[in-house]
Parts: structure tokens; sequence; C-alpha cells
């Protein structure tokens, strides 16, 4: 057993990562540990430690039983563009991704959902680069695919319709 709990870890993780920025303008390379953690927190999944092409798997609800890949990208400036997702495993089993949106605090902001069918559909599409398709995907176009299941100020959203064009929510 060990002396600190896990979410102290990830507290002092998120502290040191910030600061490391901060002092060397360089990431530090944590925010993927981050992001499973605030995941599986967040959506009750719990965490595959196997690393067989996914990350987590649902616990209950719609998400019972899924298999997650979990993408997570801190984001430091939001006027700067072109931030990509780390490689989607497209050849592994996994059902659905999750992207983990984090500041510069790297404190999850958001986490938006999409289906495999979805991703493959649109990376298959005609005309792609060799980028996406390998798997490659830049953020903005992984949040148009998607849909958003959590935020820092409403928590888990369940079930709804989210617009991603007006940034409402339809229920």
């Amino acid at each position: 057993m060990s002396l600190y709990s896990v979410d102290k870890l990830i507290s002092e993780a998120r502290r040191i990562a910030a600061e490391y920025r901060r002092a060397t303008g360089k990431p530090l390379g944590i925010s993927a540990e981050i992001a499973c953690h605030d995941a599986c927190t967040y959506l009750d999944l719990e965490a595959n430690e196997e690393a067989v092409g996914y990350d987590a798997i649902g616990l209950k609800g719609e998400r019972a039983g899924n298999r997650f890949q979990i993408k997570g990208r801190a984001i430091f400036d939001e006027q700067k563009g072109g931030q990509r997702l780390g490689q989607i495993k497209i050849d592994q089993d996994w059902d659905e991704i999750l992207l983990v949106l984090m500041n510069e605090e790297f404190e999850t902001t958001e986490i938006y959902e999409a289906s495999r069918q979805e991703i493959l559909e649109d990376l298959d599409g005609a005309g792609l680069s060799s980028r996406q398709k390998r798997g490659i995907m830049s953020v903005a176009r992984f949040k148009r695919l998607a849909h958003l299941v959590w935020n820092k100020d409403e928590g888990l959203i369940e079930s709804e319709v989210w617009n991603n064009q007006t940034g409402t929510t339809h229920i």
C-alpha cells in the first residue's frame, strides 16, 4: 500500500508539470496519465493496466463494457491552432475515444467522446493526408466529430445532444 493516495499524487503531478512548463517552456510528458486518471474518475471508468489497445473500460450506465482509448491534451494558448491528438490506434480493439482537454495548470476542463465508427469513417474519407491515414487527427477535427460528455462547470453531461457549432445543449 502506498503512503500517498493516487488523487494526491495526480494533484502533485499537475502542479509539477505546470511549474516545469513555466520554467522550461517544454512539456513534462505526463498529460496522458493525468487524462486517464481524470476520465476514469469523472466518467466512472476503470483503467486497463494490461495496455492492449485501450486505456479504460466503462463500469456503469451507457458506457458499461465499452473500451476507451483516452487522449489527453493540455491547451496552453487557445489562439494557437494545429494541436493534435496522439496517434489513434486504428488497428486495436476499442469502442470509443475520449479526448481530455486540460488548461495550463493541467486541470481537466472538458472531455469529448467519439465512437469508433465516427472516427474510422472520418479517417477513411477521400482525399485525406498521409497523417490522417495513420490515425493522426487535430483537436479541432476530433471536437467536430465528438460530443461533449463532461465539463468543469457542469460535470457529467449524459444523453444530451451537444451542438459543437453553437455551443448549446439540446435535450
